[in-house]
């Protein structure tokens, strides 16, 4: 389950990313369709949100900042079956 980290109220377009950059502010991005690029993203909220290490940081549907535990692993991979060797006397 995730939990709210700050309240923004970002009103979202349609077209466009939003993502906590890396010093924890929201932006923005347009994103590419077809032969049109995107790019070029710039800051709607400085929130300045520290993020810790092993969760996910995004933006909800209310357009606040919330964050999620990462889920790491997955299925455990199958110990291979080593043949014994007979000694020759």
């Amino acid at each position: 389950m995730s939990q709210k980290v700050m309240k923004c109220g970002i009103k979202r377009k349609k077209g466009y990313l939003y993502y906590v950059d890396k010093r924890g502010n929201v932006a923005e991005a347009k994103m590419a369709r077809g032969k049109k690029k995107g790019g070029g993203s710039k800051v709607v909220a400085k929130t300045g949100v520290e993020k810790k290490k092993g969760y996910l940081y995004f933006i909800d549907k209310k357009g606040d900042v919330a964050c999620a535990k990462m889920v790491r692993g997955g299925r455990r991979k199958k110990k291979k079956k080593v043949a014994k060797r007979r000694k020759r006397r």
